[in-house]
């Protein structure tokens, strides 16, 4: 594969055909369906820049292809989860400044989401905090329902690109941004679990809801568990300019992974 070095300005860019000539060789299949978390910068300079990645990778998909991205909005929450309902004026006022979500509200995950969101004829999954965004001919099938709770887990968007035994992709990211991850230990008994809160609208009335999901790792298990995944040759690893590529397919990744959450999860905590 095509290496540069980022942070030499002299090194070459990286253009349209590289990306393409990166993907073939990380073993990307065309016609398939993937879920892709990537860093723009971590390839080095790509002329064209977010637009290029994004062309190349709809190009090496085809026409059946599908284009998955996570379009998450952790700023739609409670910025007082543990205030009372007489918390007081500052508080009410600080709830009632966060936004509802709609098919348009912009993404924090990155260059490559937030390009996908401005595509034409892209679709949106409807969860509040943990919506994706896809592209390509499985778009209408993985984006039409999203379960409020357990929003990464069983009826998600997660569980439909499962079904199609999807492929996820690391562009220049580690494990610890793979968000099927997430829904593997959606599938694990043992599961850490968070409370999720966001403003909703419920026959027209703005309400706070809660619902119930798995937690956050902060780097806990997620690394580890991608490295032991690796270790057993179900991740593909390559390099598309500067940036490290992981690629596996999600079935035999998540069985994997929901092993190896059971076997971090179910371990008795030192004392």
């Amino acid at each position: 594969m095509t290496a540069v070095n980022a942070t030499d300005p002299s090194a070459p860019s990286l253009t349209r055909d590289d990306l393409r000539a990166g993907l073939r060789d990380l073993g990307l299949p065309a016609g398939g369906v993937v879920i892709v978390h990537s860093s723009l910068s971590a390839f080095g300079h790509v002329t064209g820049g977010v637009d290029t990645l994004l062309t190349a990778l709809r190009e090496h998909l085809g026409p059946d292809g599908t284009l998955v991205v996570p379009t998450f909005t952790g700023e739609i929450r409670d910025p007082h989860p543990g205030a009372g309902p007489e918390a007081g004026p500052r508080v009410e006022a600080d709830r009632a400044a966060v936004p509802l979500f709609d098919d348009d509200f912009p993404t924090a995950m990155g260059a490559l989401p937030t390009a996908v969101l401005a595509t034409p004829g892209r679709l949106r999954s409807s969860h509040p905090q943990a919506s994706v965004a896809a592209l390509g001919a499985h778009a209408k099938e993985i984006t039409r329902i999203q379960p409020l709770a357990f929003a990464v887990g069983p009826g998600s968007p997660f569980d439909r690109m499962h079904d199609l035994d999807a492929h996820i992709l690391l562009l220049g990211v580690g494990h610890n941004r793979n968000s099927f991850l997430h829904y593997a230990e959606s599938l694990v008994p043992e599961q850490r679990r968070k409370l999720r809160r966001f403003p909703y609208l419920v026959d027209a009335e703005r309400v706070w809801v809660e619902t119930p999901d798995v937690g956050d790792d902060n780097g806990a298990h997620f690394p580890a568990v991608g490295a032991d995944a690796e270790r057993q040759g179900l991740v593909r690893t390559g390099r598309i300019g500067a940036a490290h590529c992981r690629l596996m397919r999600s079935r035999p990744f998540v069985a994997a992974a929901v092993a190896g959450l059971r076997a971090r999860l179910d371990a008795p905590t030192p004392s």
